[in-house]
């Protein structure tokens, strides 16, 4: 993947990247943001990462160190403490085919929460994303927190045998279902084709 090189509007460093993505969203930015978390560089590391954007929107995240990008990528300069951060103004025509890289792309909100914390504005952020980004945010991010939750993945079990149970009864077969239950934790038994002596 090349992004081309664009025009710098601004760097600084800056404390909390919220205040830039939420800047960068407001202006309707095309081009790019370069992070460089500055307690690396005092600790001898180099990290650096470039989130691409599509008017305000983000769109790719890229680790330059690590030479990984999406998710991954914008995890590893997700890091605590101050960032300089360089803003870039590019042509959206010279970005389309990097933006193309599908295993660099990320949810719209993702900066926002990766990199600041900020759940509000990771909401705003997909809120004025293309619909088609946004629904792939979205599902991505449902689907990733359904995952993790095991008290509702345990709720449904239960209420599925809950509900197998009930049938059951209502099918009068209660006793089917009840033999069913005490084969399954019977231990078998195993016929080794031997006589005891």
């Amino acid at each position: 993947m090349r992004i081309p090189r664009g025009a710098l509007r601004r760097s600084r460093v800056v404390d909390d990247p919220g205040d830039v993505l939420r800047t960068v969203l407001d202006e309707e930015l095309t081009g790019y943001v370069v992070f460089e978390p500055q307690d690396a560089l005092l600790l001898g590391e180099a990290t650096r990462g470039i989130v691409t954007f599509e008017d305000g929107v983000p769109v790719l995240a890229y680790d330059t160190e690590r030479d990984c990008g999406g998710q991954a990528g914008l995890e590893g300069f997700a890091v605590t403490g101050p960032n300089r951060v360089s803003v870039h103004v590019v042509d959206a025509d010279a970005l389309s085919e990097a933006h193309e890289t599908d295993e660099f792309r990320i949810p719209p909100g993702e900066p926002a929460r990766v990199l600041a914390g900020d759940e509000r504005l990771a909401t705003e952020t997909a809120e004025v994303a293309p619909e088609s980004r946004r629904e792939a945010g979205r599902s991505q991010s449902a689907v990733e927190a359904f995952l993790a939750n095991e008290d509702a993945i345990e709720e449904i079990r239960s209420e599925a045998r809950e509900e197998a149970r009930a049938r059951a009864a209502e099918w009068g077969l209660d006793d089917v279902l009840e033999d069913d239950e005490t084969r399954s934790v019977e231990t078998p038994s195993i016929d080794t084709g031997t006589e005891s002596r």
